[in-house]
Formats: C-alpha cells, structure tokens, sequence
C-alpha cells in the first residue's frame, strides 16, 4: 500500500502504474507527478527507440539481462550490474534479443515532453 505525508511517499513496486514507453514497459513508483526531484522507474527493454533528453539526465541501473546500449553511435555491453550515466542530449537506445529490467533514475524527474527522437 502506497503511503504519503509531507515530506515522503512509500510505494511498493506492486502498486505503481505500469505504461508503454518508447523503450518498452515501464512501472513507475516514483514520478513528476508524485512532485520528487527526481524519477524512479523500473523498465522492460527489448528494442527501445533512439531517442534523447534536452533536460533530463539519466542513470541506468541494469538489474537483470544481457544486451548493448547505443551512446551517440557507440554501442557497448550491458549485463546486470552495469551502471550507465546519460547526460542530456546524448542518443541513447537499449537492444536486447531476451530483454533486459533496468532501473532507470532521471533528474529532473522524467517528463514525456522532454522525450525526443531524430
């Protein structure tokens, strides 16, 4: 059960909203609209969608799977564990053939007009 009073908010995973995204699926536990700094969501990835951030900058945290990260052109392997900073303007793009679960952190908190693709 989700809590809230001034100054916190406590949300199990089970009880944050799930939505489609560019990148996948993404369950969201902590978002702009809780009214937090920053963002925090849990994201399925298979093929997501080249695109960048004019505002936000992001960390991803991969949790489980194996599969390669597009960084400006460059693509590098990513297994759990891998951390990977992505500051804003930076195309960005995840693949993997079984899927990947990242945590992905943004700051300022993930807003979808800030989301853009070339």
């Amino acid at each position: 059960m989700t809590a809230t009073a001034p100054g916190y908010l406590i949300r199990p995973l089970a009880d944050a909203p799930s939505v489609p995204c560019p990148c996948g699926v993404s369950t969201r536990p902590l978002a702009r609209a809780d009214g937090a700094p920053c963002s925090l969501h849990v994201t399925a990835i298979r093929d997501s969608v080249r695109h960048y951030h004019r505002n936000t900058t992001e960390v991803y945290y991969i949790l489980e799977g194996t599969g390669k990260i597009e960084l400006n052109g460059d693509w590098h392997d990513v297994t759990p564990g891998t951390t990977i900073w992505i500051e804003p303007g930076t195309r960005h793009r995840v693949v993997s053939a079984d899927g990947i679960k990242t945590v992905v952190v943004a700051l300022p908190a993930f807003d979808a007009g800030d989301e853009w693709f070339d």
